[in-house]
C-alpha cells in the first residue's frame, strides 16, 4: 500500500503581495517541502518582509493563492515560528532572558497558561543551543545587540514550529554566534521543520535548498547555484559579484551607471 502523500510546506500560486492594496511583489508561484529552506535576497524594499509578513498571516495577499500546511496562515499560526526584525520586548524592564525565550512556549500554553517541566526543558535547551544559558537570569536591556538577538532566536526555537520564518537573523551576529546559528540551522531542518529566511548573505542563501531574488519582482526562484550568479545579482542589486581564487572570498565591485545600492 502505498504511503499516504503530505501537503507541502508552503504553496503560493499566482500570489501577489503588498499593504492596503498597494502590490509590493505580483505573481509569486513557488512550493516549499519539508526539512527545505528557502533564502530570499534582496535590498531593502524589495519584497523580502513583506513575503514573510504575508506567509504568518499579519498581511493579506492581496490576489491569488497562498496556503501554509494546506491552510491559510492564520490557521497554521500554530505550526509558525516568525522571527521578526523589531522586537517589542526590547523596551520592557524587568524581563529577564528565561523570560523572553519562554514566550516561545505561549502558542502550546497560552498566554495565561501555566509552564510545565517540559517546556522549562524546552526553554533550557533552546538558550544551550544558542550559548546563552549563562545569561538565564540576566535583564534582557543589560545585553549587547547580538546577545539579544540569540535570545530571540532561542524563542523562536522554544517554539518548536514546524516552520521557521526568520527576518535578518543574523543582524548584529559576531563570527562565533553565527557559528552557532548555522548549526542551529542544520538541526531544525534534521529535526525536520522547513525554513525561509530574509537575509542579505550571499553564503547564507547558497546553504540554503532554494534562493530567491526579489526587487520588487521575482528575479529569480531555484537552486543557488543556478540563481546567484553576476548578471541576476546585478539586476537585483545593481552590483556585479565575483568569485576570487579562495574558496569563499568575493569581490564586490559597483556597476558604473547604476544608482541602486546593495543595502
Amino acid at each position: 500500500m502505498a504511503e499516504p502523500t503530505t501537503s507541502p510546506v508552503i504553496t503560493a500560486s499566482a500570489l501577489s503581495i503588498g499593504y492596503k492594496g498597494e502590490t509590493v511583489v505580483s505573481d509569486l508561484e513557488f512550493v516549499l517541502e519539508k526539512r527545505q529552506s528557502l533564502a530570499l535576497i534582496g535590498t531593502n524594499g524589495s519584497g523580502k518582509s513583506t513575503l514573510l509578513k504575508t506567509l504568518v498571516g499579519l498581511i493579506p495577499p492581496i490576489a491569488g493563492s497562498l496556503t501554509i500546511f494546506g491552510e491559510v496562515p492564520q490557521q497554521a499560526a500554530r505550526r509558525t515560528a516568525y522571527l521578526s526584525q523589531f522586537h517589542s520586548t526590547a523596551f520592557i524592564l524587568p524581563l529577564r532572558v528565561f523570560d523572553v525565550v519562554s514566550m516561545g512556549r505561549y502558542a502550546a500554553r497560552g498566554l495565561t497558561g501555566r509552564l510545565n517541566g517540559e517546556d522549562h526543558d524546552i526553554v533550557s535547551d533552546s538558550m544551550r543551543r544558542m550559548d546563552i544559558g549563562n545569561l538565564r537570569d540576566k535583564p534582557l536591556r543589560s545585553l549587547s545587540g547580538g546577545q539579544q538577538q540569540r535570545v530571540y532566536i532561542a524563542q523562536a526555537l522554544a517554539r518548536q514550529a514546524d516552520l521557521l520564518i526568520l527576518d535578518e537573523p543574523t543582524a548584529g551576529l559576531d563570527a562565533g554566534a553565527r557559528e552557532i546559528y548555522q548549526q542551529m540551522l542544520r538541526d531544525e531542518l534534521c529535526r525536520g521543520a522547513s525554513i525561509v529566511i530574509a537575509t542579505h548573505d550571499i553564503q547564507e542563501a547558497m546553504d540554503c535548498t532554494y534562493t530567491m531574488l526579489l526587487a520588487r519582482k521575482v528575479i529569480a526562484f531555484g537552486r543557488g547555484e543556478k540563481v546567484i550568479t553576476p548578471e541576476l545579482l546585478l539586476a537585483t542589486f545593481g552590483i556585479t559579484i565575483t568569485t576570487g581564487k579562495k574558496a569563499g572570498i568575493a569581490v564586490v565591485e559597483r556597476e558604473h551607471g547604476h544608482d541602486h545600492p546593495c543595502q
